[in-house]
């Protein structure tokens, strides 16, 4: 069994489709995208609304999850910098982690081969 690794990825939601496209391209097909909300450096901003200011802390992101076995996770991690470095803050930030175990739930399958494209599976 090859090993798997999961990869997270926080930036700016403007980088959405960019980054999909750069993924793909790379042969990354699986992904999960979430609207998330969070604060870093960059420690949010003042807006005033009805005359009333507001600190606003948590800032929109998109977060990208992204599990993979056939493509070198430093090819994964090398797009993903290019595709969504500004060089300001607020670009976000790339999460690895080791994945002990995946398992496909309509077959059964488990490990590498339940991440895996398989061309039935297309059908």
């Amino acid at each position: 069994m090859r090993k798997i690794t999961k990869i997270d990825v926080v930036t700016r939601p403007g980088k959405l489709e960019e980054l999909k496209e750069a993924l793909a391209a790379i042969g990354v097909m699986g992904m999960t995208v979430s609207q998330v909300f969070g604060c870093g450096l960059q420690k949010g901003h003042t807006e005033v609304y009805r005359g009333k200011e507001y600190n606003i802390n948590l800032l929109a992101g998109i977060k990208v999850e992204i599990v993979v076995c056939e493509v070198p996770v430093e090819t994964v991690i090398e797009t993903i910098k290019k595709v969504c470095r500004t060089g300001k803050i607020g670009d976000g930030k790339i999460f690895v982690y080791p994945i002990e175990n995946a398992v496909r739930i309509r077959t059964g399958e488990e490990g590498d081969i339940a991440i895996m494209d398989r061309q039935e599976d297309n059908t």
